[in-house]
């Protein structure tokens, strides 16, 4: 079976993400990352942009597209239509298949008005927009921005862009269903729900409840064409995190999950 990584960062020598990588039993560096693609035939992945809007600063392996990341302090009166230029450029690219917002990180809601012109350019270059749910990593931020709920407004607004809800708002399982399966043009990936190394059997004891209720609002949304396989690279590790969705999706929907939605929402051509 064939997987795609439809979520995952690429930050070789940054100190924070070699620590994750180590507690997730990886090694956060170029020639890992392939070894593991090879070994558990993941045939390429999705890079959530951590490096800014200019063009220059994404190039990735052969194996990798990105979306490129837009931060709201890019986005003032001052500075938007360079963004906007900057952030076409990317979109032109084969290589650049769609948008990554951070409301929680970025103080700000999805609907705002400042996400407009970049909400024109996904719908003209017809490339989704990735946005950032659920909890955050660190205490700083606040998630009253990047619940889940927001993002149904969002796209009410614009039926004509496809969003992305990253992590399924994890921990608001029951309101991201309830917005996936309501919104045609919503899909969801399943990256940032676990992280680290742990042993399978005692996870899945301890952890019964949560894994139980996962199971239960991916059901919910009744389509499984909406949900993509993603791990948080390099949070997650990937050999646990492949069990783990497996325990989490019906069988015959695997290739589907695995592979086949992040093919057709991303376009990503693996």
């Amino acid at each position: 079976m064939k997987i795609i990584d439809s979520h995952l960062h690429f930050c070789p020598g940054y100190p924070h993400f070699d620590e994750i990588a180590i507690e997730a039993g990886h090694i956060n560096n170029e020639e890992h990352l392939r070894e593991c693609f090879q070994k558990y035939n993941i045939v390429g992945g999705i890079v959530m942009g951590n490096r800014g809007v200019h063009p220059d600063n994404h190039t990735y392996p052969d194996f990798l597209r990105y979306c490129v990341g837009v931060e709201a302090r890019k986005l003032t009166p001052e500075k938007i239509q360079k963004t906007c230029d900057l952030v076409e450029e990317n979109l032109k690219r084969n290589t650049c298949v769609g948008i990554k917002l951070y409301p929680g990180y970025d103080s700000i809601y999805v609907t705002d008005e400042r996400f407009e012109p970049i909400y024109d350019l996904a719908k003209a270059y017809k490339k989704p927009v990735a946005i950032h749910t659920g909890q955050t990593a660190g205490s700083k931020a606040f998630i009253k921005y990047s619940h889940p709920l927001t993002l149904d407004e969002a796209a009410v607004r614009h039926p004509d862009v496809q969003f992305v809800m990253c992590h399924f708002g994890n921990p608001w399982l029951m309101d991201a269903a309830a917005v996936v399966e309501k919104n045609e043009n919503v899909a969801a990936d399943l990256s940032g729900l676990l992280e680290g190394k742990f042993d399978i059997p005692e996870f899945l004891e301890e952890q019964s409840g949560y894994i139980s209720t996962l199971k239960t609002w991916l059901a919910y949304i009744r389509d499984y064409d909406k949900l993509m396989f993603g791990t948080d690279w390099p949070l997650a590790n990937y050999e646990d995190y492949i069990e783990i969705t497996k325990r989490l999706i019906p069988e015959k929907y695997w290739e589907t999950v695995f592979y086949q939605a992040a093919e057709r929402i991303y376009h990503c051509n693996f």
